[in-house]
């Protein structure tokens, strides 16, 4: 799956993480301090437009980064696929980036645009017609790049992994005379490689985001924080926000991940009875001695059996999911309470803080918001994982039986 698209990709997923993670660290501990001394919570208004020279620093740094990383593995590691699956992935990794980045500043524009809101509806006449409008012309201004460089890598991410599963299609095509034999192979080169890479284009994607607004917005989140003082109930804790992020977001992934934990098995299970069902029905066509009434009852009695488990795991899976959503609307409001009635601070603080919290709370919630996607992608790997397997001459890898322990052992199928 990974090897016929990346050079040695254990190492280059490796490798990225640690370069990524030493050029935060060196950012913000060495270039940052040296390039911006003294900076604010709040940058100038000329960042929207990339002029001040700690952006184009930042800008500089990052770019400098990423073309080191690809040509590094483009020199050590030639690849057949590597202006895609090395510089390929570079270049999403930057526009998702560069999208975190506009995410910043429209961040920074709420808190902005809400305080000239504050303002005019408390005094009249105390904005004028220009100061609004211009404020609404800012936006403009950083949400058409940012349309243009999402739809960029939108359309950059659809060839990239379709690159991915051409490269799996040629590696398994090849092997075809000796593939050809193992049960399901026409549906794995064909089925759960087009699955498996339109999940990457979207899973993958989102990932990488839900990481970058990581980086982009906790030192935010952890600066805004200095508003709240006071949690209720609780009390006075430092930076009370920040930590009620991440504790909330912790707890829910752990939480989805405890009710969703027999769905991988159930959906690779799904697969298995689905195609030993349509095997079936499918030999019958040509043979009169197959799909007798009696063994497709039998086979379907198997589909429908799994999917009632699917129903059922799926109930609760729901319950606790969209239960943890629904309630999570309010955790910030309620954190924020104290304050407010306090009046602590603006309203655009206030919009700045909640579109900061909101930012970080759905990255930390990646496994939350995308366990479905992720479950059927987990099923899908394992099922080209026994493929590869059986390639390589395990017999025990037959794909359309279960594995030990899993609900109960399927019949061959035709018994």
């Amino acid at each position: 799956m990974f090897r016929s698209f990346f050079p040695r990709p254990q190492l280059f997923f490796l490798s990225a993480t640690v370069w990524g993670l030493i050029g935060i660290v060196a950012w913000f501990l060495l270039v940052s301090p040296a390039v911006n001394p003294g900076e604010g919570d709040e940058p100038p208004t000329s960042l929207i437009f990339g002029l001040t020279a700690p952006t184009l620093w930042l800008y500089g740094y990052v770019t400098a980064c990423f073309v080191v990383f690809g040509a590094v593995w483009t020199r050590i590691e030639p690849h057949r696929w590597a202006v895609w699956s090395v510089w390929g992935t570079v270049l999403i990794l930057f526009m998702t980036w560069f999208q975190v980045q506009l995410d910043v500043m429209l961040n920074y524009w709420f808190r902005s645009f809400f305080d000239v809101i504050q303002k005019a509806l408390t005094e009249p006449g105390a904005v004028t017609a220009s100061e609004y409008y211009g404020q609404i012309a800012v936006f403009l201004l950083i949400v058409m790049p940012l349309i243009f460089v999402a739809v960029v890598k939108d359309f950059v991410a659809s060839h990239y992994v379709f690159r991915w599963r051409t490269a799996m299609n040629d590696r398994y095509v090849a092997l075809w005379e000796q593939v050809r034999h193992i049960e399901g192979a026409s549906q794995r080169i064909q089925d759960d490689t087009m699955r498996f890479a339109r999940i990457m284009e979207t899973l993958g994607v989102r990932f990488i985001d839900s990481v970058m607004t990581l980086v982009a917005f906790l030192p935010i989140l952890w600066g805004l924080s200095s508003y709240v003082q006071e949690l209720p109930i609780i009390g006075e804790i430092p930076q009370a926000l920040f930590w009620v992020a991440i504790i909330w977001s912790v707890f829910g992934t752990g939480l989805l991940a405890l009710a969703g934990i027999k769905l991988p098995g159930l959906e690779f299970r799904n697969q298995r009875v689905e195609a030993a069902y349509r095997k079936e029905l499918v030999l019958g066509e040509d043979d009169e001695d197959r799909a007798s009434p009696p063994v497709l009852a039998e086979l379907f009695a198997d589909v429908r059996t799994n999917y009632f488990r699917l129903f059922r795991n799926y109930l609760y899976f729901n319950i606790v999911r969209y239960g943890y959503l629904q309630f999570g609307v309010m955790v910030p409001y309620i954190a924020l309470g104290p304050t407010v009635i306090a009046a602590g601070f603006t309203y655009g603080v206030m919009q700045q803080i909640l579109q900061a919290f909101s930012r970080v709370e759905n990255s930390f919630q990646f496994l939350v918001n995308s366990w479905t996607t992720i479950v059927e992608l987990m099923s899908i790997y394992k099922r080209l994982r026994a493929f590869e397997a059986a390639i390589a001459g395990d017999e025990q890898a037959a794909i359309e039986f279960e594995a030990p322990g899993m609900n109960e052992p399927l019949r061959p199928e035709g018994t």
